[in-house]
């Protein structure tokens, strides 16, 4: 009896239970089915190769991704190559970088180094011995002080003095010089963005000594004012013992008494008629 009640309540709940399901389903299919809205992904013009500063852009150097997410893509992309192609980049380019408009020169402007020089600067290539890359970290962007060592006219010692802070590096080579004994030589030629009138500082300077670089953190903006340093003020003690320093000057040699030279005689013979006479001068 007690198996047979069992029976007839799980008969009843699984009837029970499948007109609830059916109904559920039946509501479910009478509901609007929501279509998804959602924008299409946009393309973005993208670096297919990696790209020195100063040079053009290629049709070759152009590809394509989908900007990811919903969000809105940054300002200056392009979706097309249209714009892009026969432009200077203005700074390096890594694969898969985005080309955008700030990052690009007219397309009037050329390529090399001048559409990379802002309104205002002048590029300026000094030169220096090998020491002046500091072990290779001067490279293009990096921000530097030039510092000078001459010896100004008047002056007994040479003097070093930072003439310039601050300055944007664009470009560093090595070449190869003979120097005056004919040996080669390393020389560094590095261009700096600099204004005008620090142009003319610069230039005036490179004919009196030898610039180095000292490198500087590129969020440094403070200016060091310094008044350059001599030799002697290295070293204070070095001077001071050369003041007390008793000199001593040699006595010149003994010299012999000066002897008159031999005077010259002449002898005039004088004839007065029959007469002969001689006269010593």
């Amino acid at each position: 009896m007690n198996k047979a009640r069992i029976l007839i309540v799980l008969l009843i709940a699984v009837v029970a239970g499948g007109l609830l399901s059916y109904g559920v389903y039946q509501i479910l299919q009478r509901q609007p089915q929501v279509v998804s809205s959602s924008p299409p992904k946009k393309q973005m013009a993208v670096a297919q190769n990696s790209l020195t500063m100063g040079s053009l852009v290629k049709n070759e150097d152009i590809g394509f991704v989908p900007w990811p997410g919903t969000d809105q893509p940054p300002v200056g992309y392009f979706e097309k190559k249209t714009g892009l192609v026969g432009r200077a980049v203005l700074q390096p380019m890594v694969r898969n970088e985005p080309f955008l408009e700030g990052k690009l020169a007219p397309k009037e402007a050329g390529a090399g180094l001048p559409p990379i020089i802002p309104k205002g600067l002048r590029a300026l290539s000094i030169r220096a011995n090998e020491i002046i890359g500091v072990a290779g970290y001067v490279l293009p962007g990096t921000r530097v002080d030039v510092v000078l060592t001459a010896t100004p006219r008047g002056a007994l010692e040479p003097v070093t003095k930072i003439v310039l802070q601050n300055v944007e590096v664009v470009s560093a080579a090595q070449v190869i010089q003979e120097d005056p004994e004919g040996k080669p030589k390393t020389v560094t030629h590095v261009t700096v963005l600099v204004k005008p009138d620090d142009a003319e500082k610069l230039t005036i300077a490179s004919s009196l000594g030898q610039f180095q670089l000292a490198l500087r953190n590129p969020l440094d903006l403070d200016k060091a004012e310094t008044k350059g340093i001599q030799m002697t003020q290295l070293y204070p003690n070095y001077r001071a013992n050369s003041r007390r320093r008793k000199v001593v000057v040699p006595a010149e040699p003994a010299t012999a008494p000066a002897v008159a030279p031999e005077r010259l005689k002449s002898i005039v013979e004088i004839i007065q008629g029959n007469k002969r006479s001689t006269v010593e001068f």
